[in-house]
């Protein structure tokens, strides 16, 4: 990937000498201009543009009001040495990512540059995903385990194989089931819905009857022929979630239907035809419970044709940043609120925590800031997150001893480097440190991106 291009705006040329100095230092690719029409006309040019309000040939807040509409436009830093809050409120309704104010502490800038840098990349992102035209919904992320993901719902969907999905609770098996049957290629309709039934929910004299349906008179309170599941999904998908609660004697009969392809509702000897497409989706270990005599092995592997594996969120904590901006857009949709920045420092706590609730708790936790937020700023007073973090390791060692401290601190600059697959601009901002002390950190202790975490 090409170096970010950032323009610093500033009519004072010790200013921008300096800037461009440092943040070419940091590996970026920098130009400058001296007036409120060079920013403008520069603005295309570059991904990240540092704005002095006071400027020759008009205002920065001229400048933000011009870049508003542009469909192609720079992340804004607003650097000024105005401290009022009327300035800073009017910048940031006009569209300024962050408002500093000179003089400004170098390691503020740079962890400022790297959270609107990141910030840029998963709007890109998202942008890129919607132009592809992907029915992922909320999938988002980076991370190479995702993009395995997406390949392997794109694979999946030009065929009806079974596909058994797999991973802890909240970490968006639901979604991924939905995203294989949006993006089958035959046309969708009345005849071919998605239809999802929590096999958690109900009795198994219940489940039964909601899976197969059944006549009147098949037992009491059936009062007339209902069909089921199997039936209504017709030939779309049938979404079988936590499938590792089914009882075993309708563990039986499921197997019947999928080796068959037909089903009886109940009180009923017809043979009906199944059409659909089954997918099923547990958190528990299948393999575990066929070994346990709990599960059958039959029906393990006749549903794992395709398994599709989710990784907790805890190892994907280089997504953190795309997944917060997707979710922020959807709940500031549902909710009607306007929140739409997040401060690096909340961005950085939320990459650091263990999230054990996984997509499902970090879009709870951001719905509740969002309600309790009472500007569109969303900080880190508004997520009381407890102590459980993503990356500290405080196991003992294999002696049974306690590591030291040094140790303690290669081992969670290992973790951060391996959850955001050595970005390590990302890595900093997880960890609150400068990118040089970063990079002798890992020099220090001969750190190398195959180091297992």
């Amino acid at each position: 990937m090409s170096a970010a291009r950032i323009l610093i705006v500033d009519d004072d040329r010790s200013i921008r000498r300096t800037l461009e100095k440092f943040l070419g230092g940091e590996g970026y690719e920098v130009t400058t201009a001296q007036d409120a029409p060079g920013a403008i006309a520069g603005a295309d040019g570059c991904d990240l543009m540092l704005l002095d309000l006071g400027l020759p040939g008009g205002s920065g807040f001229d400048v933000l009001t011009a870049l508003a509409d542009r469909e192609r436009k720079p992340t804004i830093v607003v650097v000024t040495a105005r401290d009022d809050m009327q300035s800073t409120v009017k910048a940031i309704q006009l569209g300024a990512y962050e408002y500093l104010v000179k003089p400004v502490d170098i390691d503020r800038l740079r962890g400022v540059v790297q959270a609107a840098i990141a910030s840029r990349e998963s709007r890109a992102q998202l942008v890129e995903l919607a132009a592809r035209g992907t029915e992922a919904g909320d999938i988002l992320g980076k991370s190479a385990a995702i993009r395995d993901v997406w390949k392997q719902i794109g694979a999946v969907s030009t065929t009806r194989a079974p596909v058994l999905i797999t991973g802890e609770s909240g970490t968006g098996k639901e979604l991924v089931a939905r995203a294989i049957h949006n993006a089958a290629l035959s046309p969708g309709g009345p005849e071919r819905p998605f239809v999802g039934v929590s096999c958690t929910a109900l009795a198994p004299g219940v489940l039964e009857s909601e899976l197969f349906g059944h006549v009147k008179g098949a037992f009491t309170g059936a009062v007339g022929d209902r069909p089921g599941r199997f039936e209504v999904a017709g030939k779309g998908t049938l979404f079988l979630d936590e499938i590792a609660e089914i009882p075993l004697e309708i563990q039986a009969k499921l197997l019947r239907v999928l080796q068959e392809r037909t089903f009886e509702r109940v009180g009923d000897s017809k043979a009906l035809p199944l059409d659909a497409r089954i997918i099923a989706a547990t958190h528990r270990d299948l393999g575990a419970m066929v070994a346990k005599g709990t599960f059958r092995e039959d029906l393990y592997y006749r549903l794992r044709v395709v398994e599709i594996h989710l990784p907790p969120l805890r190892d994907r904590a280089g997504d953190i940043a795309v997944l917060v901006e997707g979710l922020l857009a959807k709940i500031t949709r549902d909710l009607a609120k306007e929140v739409r920045y997040v401060t690096p420092t909340a961005l950085a706590r939320l990459s650091a925590y263990a999230w054990p609730g996984n997509v499902r708790e970090l879009e709870n936790t951001l719905t509740r800031a969002v309600v309790l937020a009472k500007t569109d700023v969303l900080d880190e007073t508004l997520l009381p997150l407890g102590t459980a973090s993503a990356t500290v390791d405080h196991d003992t060692d294999p002696d049974g001893s306690l590591p030291t401290l040094r140790e303690i601190e290669r081992r969670h600059i290992i973790k951060v480097l391996a959850h955001t697959e050595w970005n390590k601009r990302r890595a900093c901002a997880v960890l609150d440190i400068s990118r040089p002390t970063l990079d002798r950190k890992i020099e220090e202790y001969g750190l190398r991106k195959e180091d297992p975490s």
